[in-house]
């Protein structure tokens, strides 16, 4: 089997990261070798650059490089040794959270984002992306009191909404990668759309 790279994209309280183990238990009831990472981290470097992203205060500039400073070792250490070994990589956000957060959310420069996505990337984007679609609004509901939010969760609805657009941008540019779930269903309703966009894929 080739391998096969599913991303995991949506604001906080969408509920993505509950599902990727769902599908990683089917890939493997259907033979697959699956690998679990996530963004920012998946690696020693990668997770000690995640805490900075997340909790020390930079601009947008500095955020940027350190993300796809992550991501550069991430992709060397983890996803193309994966790939390559004929595995699923399961990964929880990539490069279209970048775009979403820091360009669409932040206002930072698309046009830099895109060149580091070239230079770090070398081509590779996901095989298939689920977009974890919900309202700012929802978001906070369902994580208010989960736990203290860290430098992004703590923004206001304003700045995911501008996020949520984001991805709404990455979407419509790469329509064949993106599947849109409707993240403010139920967990049944949202596990049975996966299922439906993976077996639409021979998954």
């Amino acid at each position: 089997m080739s391998g096969i790279f599913i991303t995991f994209e949506g604001i906080d309280g969408a509920g993505k990261s509950t599902h990727v183990q769902a599908v990683a238990e089917r890939l493997r009831a259907a033979g697959r070798e699956v690998v679990l990472t996530r963004e920012p981290g998946g690696t020693a470097l990668a997770e000690k650059l995640r805490e900075l992203v997340l909790h020390a205060p930079m601009d947008a500039l500095t955020e940027a490089l350190l993300i796809f400073a992550a991501r550069r070792d991430h992709l060397q250490q983890v996803i193309e040794p994966a790939l390559q070994a004929g595995k699923a990589v399961l990964c929880d956000r990539f490069t279209d959270a970048t775009f979403a957060y820091q360009g669409a959310g932040r206002g930072f420069d698309l046009a830099v984002l895109a060149e580091l996505e070239r230079w770090v990337q070398q081509g590779r984007q996901p095989d298939l992306t689920l977009w974890f679609d919900l309202s700012p609004e929802v978001a906070a509901q369902r994580l208010a009191g989960a736990r203290v939010p860290d430098r992004f969760e703590s923004q206001p609805a304003e700045f995911f909404r501008r996020v949520n657009e984001g991805y709404r941008a990455r979407a419509e540019a790469d329509p064949a990668r993106f599947v849109r779930l409707d993240a403010s269903g139920t967990r049944e309703a949202v596990g049975q759309a996966i299922a439906a966009a993976l077996q639409a894929r021979g998954l």
